[in-house]
C-alpha cells in the first residue's frame, strides 16, 4: 500500500499532541478578559481552524472592546507556547508511527493550521524534530483549513505530486483540506467524533495513532 506514496504529511494538533484541551482552556481564559464567556462546546466549533480565523469568528458573533483582535491572538499563542513547553506529551503511538514511516523510506513533513511558533515548540518538546524534512504553517496562507493551501504548499516545496501524498489528520476540516488537495487521508478522530458521517470521505478511519503501523504495514 505504501508503495504508492512518497510523502507522509502529519497534522499536529490532535495527531502528534492532544493540544485541544490546552486550546479550550486558554481560549476560555483569554476571551473572558474581553467579556466573552465561551464554553468547551463553543471552542469545539472551531477545532481545525487557523487561530486568527477563530478570533475573527468570535469577533463577528460578539464584538468586544478593550483589546484588538491581534492582542487576543498574541495572548492566546503566548499562553499556548507556555502550555506546550511545560505540559505537552506525545499522543500514544506517535514515535512508533514516525519511526514506521521512516523505516519504509518515506519522506515526512508536518503541515498545521497552528502558528510556526507553536509547531517549533511542539516538535522540540516531543523530541521529534529530526523526523520532519519540512515544517509548514498555514499562518501565512490566504486561507486556513479546510482550504487545501497548506498541504499543497508542502507538496510543492518538496516537489512531490499531491496524489503521492498521504495525510494524517484528526479533524473534518483537515480531512476536507487533504481531499481537496487530491491527497489520500487517514483520519484519527477524537472518540467523541468517531461516528461523524462526514468522515466517510476519508480513505482510512483509525481509532488511534497506535493503529497506523498495523494499518499500513
Amino acid at each position: 500500500m505504501l508503495k504508492y506514496f512518497e510523502l507522509v504529511i502529519f497534522d499536529m494538533d490532535g495527531v502528534l499532541i492532544d493540544s485541544e484541551p490546552f486550546w479550550r482552556q486558554v481560549e476560555i481564559k483569554v476571551f473572558a478578559t474581553v467579556g466573552l464567556t465561551l464554553t468547551e462546546k463553543d471552542c469545539r466549533e472551531t477545532t481545525g481552524y487557523r487561530f486568527d480565523e477563530v478570533v475573527n469568528h468570535w469577533w463577528h458573533k460578539q464584538p468586544w472592546q478593550g483589546k484588538t483582535q491581534q492582542q487576543i491572538h498574541d495572548e492566546v499563542i503566548e499562553e499556548m507556547v507556555n502550555a506546550i513547553t511545560h505540559h505537552a506529551e506525545p499522543i500514544a503511538g506517535v514515535h512508533d508511527a514516525l519511526e514506521f514511516f521512516k523505516s519504509k523510506g518515506l519522506r515526512i513533513a508536518l503541515a498545521s493550521s497552528s502558528a510556526m511558533q507553536l509547531i517549533k515548540a511542539t516538535v522540540v518538546k516531543l523530541n521529534i524534530e529530526s523526523y520532519f524534512e519540512l515544517l509548514v504553517s498555514a499562518e501565512h496562507e490566504r486561507y486556513g483549513k479546510p482550504n487545501p493551501a497548506v498541504f499543497l504548499r508542502t507538496a510543492e516545496t518538496l516537489k512531490v505530486r499531491p496524489e503521492k501524498c498521504l495525510v494524517i489528520e484528526d479533524s473534518f476540516y483537515g480531512l476536507l483540506a487533504a481531499k481537496s488537495a487530491k491527497m489520500s487521508c487517514a483520519v484519527v478522530p477524537d472518540p467523541s467524533n468517531f461516528d461523524n458521517p462526514k468522515l466517510v470521505i476519508a480513505d482510512w478511519k483509525l481509532k488511534n495513532v497506535r493503529e497506523i503501523p498495523e494499518q499500513f504495514r
